[in-house]
Formats: C-alpha cells, structure tokens, sequence
C-alpha cells in the first residue's frame, strides 16, 4: 500500500516537472500544508485537561461556619502503647517508676513504655495492675498524681501516646504512615506533610477509613467543597488511613496525548523523508 502511494506521488511531481510546473514552488507549498496540519494536530493533541483545586465552592471572601471542634480527647484502647514519665522532688523513689523499657516519644525524647493489656490494664510499680481503657491521657496522669502522693513529694505526671499514626496512600508526592503527635490531625496538614495529591489524583474522592468498636467507617471527602470543614472526619484520629483515589480518566487522556504526539512526531520524520527523497530524484 505504502509503495503503491509513493509511486503515485513520484509519478505526480514526475509530470508536473514535465509540463513545466514550478518544482521549486509546489515543494514549497506542500512542505506549508504538512506543517499547517502537523502544527493543528499537536495543538489538539496539547489541550490542556481541567484542572482540580481546594475549595473551589468558595468564590468570594466568606465565613465558615459549624466547624468541627479540634479539641478531641482520644479514650486509651488495648493495645495501645503509652508512654508515662513521672517526675518529683523524690529523686531516688523517681528512679524505681521510670525504670522500665524505655521508647522515643513523639518529641523524641526517652519515655517509659506500658503497653495495655488485652484486659485494658498496665502493670505499675507500687500499684500492680491499673485499669486504663476509656480514659483519657489527661484523666489518667491526674489519676496518677493523686495516687502517687503517698509515695513522692510534689509528683508531676505526663501521659502520650508512643503507638499512634495516620496512614496516607495513594496519589500522593509522598505515600507514608505519619506518627500522631497530638490527638488528631487536620486532614490538610496529612495531605501537606505528604507532598500534596499529585496531578493525576481526585482531590473530589479521598477516603477516611476509620476504626471503630469491631467495624470500619468509610468516609469519601470532597476538597473541592469547603463543606469538608464541618466533616467529622475533617481531623484525622489515631490509625485512619487516608486514601486519594487516582484520576483514571485523566491519566487515559494523557496517556493517548503522549502517544498522539510520538505517533506525529513519526509522521513528521516519515513525511520529511519522502519529500527529501522525491526532491533528491527529480533534480
């Protein structure tokens, strides 16, 4: 097929050389019309795709309202790993409480570490076992102060959390599991740390999944939409998995631009071949 039109095309350019056309000039002219129309091809080819950005809902200066209170106090659970530092003006009484296994805080910093039973419960000097589960970090360091007075002179308890995170997958610059320093984490501030979503992800499909009780809650946020701010999902909890699902449609798209574009750049060297060979043999 290929030799049957390139034998036309010679056999064109052979009879207009022989009635005493201008070879010159009709070259010039078929060399434009190739490029005109590889030029309009690859601007087609280049359309940009639409754009996904934050908050597109909000259009002028606005106030937001029925935000999600922050200030969540996250309930102590089996198996979690706390960290419990005591401190008094009893120094060597000090040493037997906070002599244990000891792990990195979330500031870095050495801390004891008590991990809660399958009972709810963690084993103490001086008090055995103590029931932890549904109380809070601040609960449980003023329980603490207060048992501990018998024992030390001015006890000062602190309580974190040495096991909790937040996991974030998929279109991200950054797929990682992020160590939960304070009770909860803005989802925003998650997406940060991670690099951001990437080109190709759905800033209009992200996913919470959350543990609670025996069950899993999924939850599909739309940052596009400011409403995202009064979700209660807005501020991740301890071990949520952040999902960002993938634009598939975009990424088709692109992916047929960047084969449109090799497969012109191809016709492009191919046309420009048969045109230096036909001028090459009628000269």
């Amino acid at each position: 097929m290929l030799k049957e039109r390139l034998s036309t095309i010679l056999a064109r350019f052979v009879a207009m050389k022989n009635c005493g056309c201008s070879f010159a000039s009709e070259m010039r002219t078929v060399k434009i019309a190739i490029c005109v129309g590889i030029v309009s091809l690859s601007f087609s080819a280049c359309k940009v795709s639409k754009t996904s950005s934050y908050f597109k809902t909000l259009h002028n200066d606005t106030t937001i309202a029925g935000f999600v209170n922050p200030n969540l106090e996250v309930k102590i659970r089996k198996g979690d790993n706390l960290g419990i530092s005591i401190n008094s003006l009893s120094v060597e009484e000090n040493k037997k409480f906070n002599n244990l296994v000891i792990s990195e805080g979330v500031s870095g910093a050495t801390v004891p570490s008590y991990a809660v039973s399958a009972n709810g419960t963690i084993k103490m000097h001086r008090f055995g076992e103590i029931k932890v589960e549904g109380m809070t970090k601040r609960e449980l360091a003023e329980k603490l102060q207060k048992d501990l007075l018998p024992y030390l002179k001015e006890p000062i308890v602190n309580v974190s959390f040495l096991n909790h995170k937040v996991t974030v997958i998929g279109s991200v610059a950054r797929p990682q599991v992020l160590t939960l320093t304070d009770e909860s984490l803005p989802i925003l501030d998650a997406l940060a740390i991670s690099g951001d979503i990437v080109a190709d992800g759905r800033r209009d499909h992200v996913l919470v999944i959350r543990d609670s009780a025996d069950q899993r809650l999924v939850k599909k946020l739309n940052l596009e939409d400011h409403s995202v701010f009064s979700s209660p999902f807005y501020y991740l909890q301890p071990n949520d998995i952040v999902y960002v699902a993938p634009n598939y449609e975009k990424a088709e798209k692109d992916e047929r631009r960047r084969s449109l574009q090799t497969t012109l750049g191809l016709a492009m060297s191919g046309i420009s071949l048969v045109i230096i060979i036909i001028d090459r043999l009628l000269r």
